[in-house]
């Protein structure tokens, strides 16, 4: 066996067996297949597709090519929640305490945001003293004792999805179904997930543009948790809009607080309550989706959800005080106002141009290596299909350079297109697929 036949019979349309897939995992993340050889199958298989054995062994095959977390020894059902990406995506932040106040437990590593999309644990250091970078004893330490820990992805996963994820972007084969599909299962394998639910997120500020995509890719992973043994479940979830008002990684975590202390926000509200329901199924901690969703709210009235985010931030040194009191974060050097240029119905809040904005101002990575400025970001103070009159405030940029604050100015209203007519009001949750 060899590369070079590997590479020829997925460029002539032909099926790998899982030997073959092995074999090209293992041999690229050792070194020993060179980066050129991998583009090439790479690009074969962009071009003519994986069949959905291919796509299942490509999965375990990368899930296999580092380490792999055992949770086996956690008496309950662990059940993971993973999105796709979005702009304003404070979601695990709110759901996962929520869900763990309802006996769900909850194991999860989360990852650093790059570009627009921003990641959970750039909002979870936003907290004074939280750590996120903890052993994998202490992890499950604190998953026993109080049923929920977050933190970063401290262990070797799937080292194979890193590397072909670089090698994708490089050679603009990024976007295909098999390949995003078994990148976002290996990673949930090899954390220990036994079961699996999924926000995969639609729009323009998603990596899935339209609802045929991402039903596609929806579809690919569900197919790809029976093969592997782990019941997923998909949450299709509009992205054409920034999801809730913050945007930034201070300011999405404060956000997450007023929602766990009863200020909510019904976008937010909508994804919190369908992925969470599913999540309370799938622990087997209740059958009934309206009845379990529920359940969210009332622990959301009793202060039972924001006391558990409460017991995990003080479990992980996180400072309270700042989340009981969230004047206490500290603030960008300059809020500005944006206001509204014209009188009328907002169509449209481009949720790909605001996370690009908030990137820019600071609140986002464009490399591995930039620092994130906690501070920085967007609210949002109106929403898509609200009236809003000339003059009027739409938003709040924060920021410490005073050098970009009337550029993002005019982006962000560029961003914004209001109209006479009012349109219709479209649902967060598209569909939900399993």
């Amino acid at each position: 066996m060899n590369i070079l036949e590997i590479i020829e019979k997925k460029r002539d349309k032909n099926k790998l067996e899982k030997e073959e897939i092995s074999f090209f995992i293992k041999g690229y993340t050792q070194g020993k297949i060179t980066d050129y050889q991998a583009a090439s199958l790479v690009m074969a298989i962009y071009l003519n597709g994986m069949t959905e054995d291919e796509t299942a062994n490509l999965t375990l095959a990368m899930s296999e090519s580092g380490e792999m977390l055992d949770l086996s020894n956690i008496r309950d059902i662990i059940v993971d929640k993973h999105s796709t990406g979005g702009v304003g995506d404070k979601v695990s932040l709110i759901l996962l305490p929520i869900v763990a106040s309802l006996g769900v437990t909850v194991a999860k590593m989360s990852g650093r945001g790059l570009g627009f999309t921003g990641g959970t644990v750039d909002k979870l250091e936003s907290i004074p003293g939280y750590k996120t970078n903890i052993d994998i004893p202490q992890f499950i330490d604190n998953i026993e004792k109080i049923g929920i820990s977050m933190i970063s992805q401290t262990m070797n996963l799937a080292p194979a999805d890193k590397k072909l994820y670089a090698l994708r972007d490089s050679i603009a084969c990024v976007e295909s179904i098999p390949l995003i599909a078994s990148s976002i299962m290996s990673k949930k394998i090899a954390s220990g997930a036994q079961k699996i639910v999924l926000d995969v997120t639609c729009g323009k500020g998603a990596f899935m543009k339209n609802i045929e995509d991402a039903r596609n890719l929806a579809n690919e992973m569900i197919t790809i948790g029976k093969m592997v043994n782990r019941e997923t479940i998909c949450v299709l979830t509009s992205m054409d809009e920034p999801l809730g008002h913050a945007v930034g990684n201070t300011l999405e975590v404060i956000e997450a607080i007023q929602f766990l202390k009863g200020k909510i926000t019904e976008d937010v509200k909508e994804v919190v309550l369908e992925l969470g329901s599913y999540m309370i199924k799938l622990a087997g901690k209740g059958e009934n989706i309206e009845e379990n969703k529920q359940k969210m709210l009332e622990n959301i009235s009793n202060g039972n959800a924001f006391n558990k985010f409460l017991e995990l931030v003080k479990n992980q040194g996180g400072d309270i005080s700042y989340i009981e009191d969230t004047e206490k974060f500290e603030k960008a050097s300059y809020i500005e106002p944006v206001y509204s240029i014209k009188s009328g119905y907002i169509q449209e809040i481009n949720a790909l141009n605001v996370g690009k904005i908030a990137c820019n101002l600071g609140a986002g990575r464009i490399t591995k290596e930039d620092n994130i400025d906690a501070s920085a970001g967007i609210v949002l103070q109106k929403k898509v299909t609200d009236f809003i009159e000339k003059g009027e405030l739409i938003a709040y940029i924060h920021t410490n350079d005073k050098e970009k604050i009337q550029k993002s100015k005019k982006q962000l209203i560029d961003s914004i297109k209001v109209g006479e007519e009012k349109i219709e009001k479209k649902q967060s949750v598209i569909e939900v697929l399993m």
